[in-house]
């Protein structure tokens, strides 16, 4: 089974690409889904985070408050990798058990869609890297519009993150998705066809 890693900085439409790719029969291992669901109320990997982080960040219904974790959390980087160390082990041990699940129902590839793919070296164990590259104020601007993040937090996440430099360097595929949906397709289509043959 081959490995293809996707990856992107925060606001680049990876998970867009990882969606097409999805409906065109892929299987896909989602990194911030399984970030979420470790995540979940009751969990160890949560309780570690507010022990490290501070109690409030579990709301009284027992979930978690991310914007007040990003408030603390990405503020430098000694804290970014204070969370990363709690939360990157128990990413991985449930992408693995993802990847095996994936072979034994005979999947030809997986796709990793991970953030920090290139930041963590995990690059270097796929079979392709495909890297979503947009440019940096094009991020600031979508995170502001589509997800609501005020300029300043979205600021900080990218410079938070791999430069973008470093990151296309690793790409055995660079998709440029500055344009819109009609601009990217092409690319994805040429992508799927790589792929598949």
């Amino acid at each position: 089974m081959k490995k293809i890693g996707l990856t992107g900085g925060i606001g680049s439409g990876k998970s867009t690409v990882a969606k097409m790719l999805e409906e065109e029969g892929f299987a896909v291992v989602d990194a911030d889904q399984i970030a979420r669901e470790i995540m979940e109320p009751g969990s160890p990997v949560l309780d570690r985070v507010a022990a490290e982080f501070g109690a409030d960040i579990i709301r009284e219904d027992g979930t978690l408050d991310r914007g007040t974790l990003a408030g603390r959390a990405f503020v430098d980087k000694r804290a970014t990798e204070k969370l990363n160390s709690i939360t990157h082990p128990a990413i991985r041990t449930e992408s693995e058990r993802r990847f095996a699940e994936a072979e034994a129902a005979g999947e030809p590839a997986v796709v990793y869609d991970m953030p920090l793919l290139v930041d963590l070296g995990m690059h270097r164990d796929m079979d392709l890297t495909v890297v979503v590259d947009v440019d940096a104020e094009e991020r600031v601007r979508r995170l502001v519009t589509a997800r609501g993040l005020d300029e300043a937090d979205a600021r900080a996440r990218i410079a938070q993150q791999l430069d973008d430099a470093t990151r296309n360097a690793a790409a055995d595929v660079l998709i440029d998705n500055n344009g819109d949906l009609d601009a990217l397709k092409p690319q994805v289509d040429q992508l799927i066809a790589r792929l598949r043959a």
